[in-house]
């Protein structure tokens, strides 16, 4: 499904079309941050630096999807979406792309699929 761009979340879906991770890091207290926001949840600062991720990171949660939203997905389930925390410091969504069951701790690397006009972050395990 393809993803609502607003201002904020721009540069993150050009970044992604790019094959690119950007956040926003916190240009007072450099606190990387994600999702996009007006200003620094942390200090309360305006305003944001694009910077661009590794994408690297560990699983923090998981939840696997046995059913699919819509019958566009049907052929999809089962499959993982994982909160990962990047190294940079701030969290993420993705789908994992190893079929099987993610595990909290483990390491993964981002890694994109590009649709007709948007790109999915996805992520693998690094074993």
């Amino acid at each position: 499904m393809e993803p609502v761009v607003d201002e904020d979340s721009r540069p993150y879906w050009e970044g992604l079309r790019a094959h690119r991770i950007v956040v926003q890091r916190c240009p007072a207290c450099g606190q990387t941050r994600f999702p996009p926001m007006p200003s620094c949840p942390s200090c309360g600062t305006p305003g944001a630096d694009d910077v661009e991720a590794t994408g690297t990171g560990s699983v923090y949660s998981f939840v696997r999807v046995h059913r699919a939203f819509s019958s566009d997905h049907a052929a999809d389930v089962p499959y993982t979406v994982v909160v990962v925390d990047l190294d940079e410091g701030c969290r993420v969504l993705g789908r994992i792309e190893d079929h099987g069951p993610a595990a909290i701790g483990d390491h993964v690397t981002a890694f994109y699929v590009d649709h007709a006009t948007w790109t999915e972050l996805r992520f693998r395990c690094v074993r």
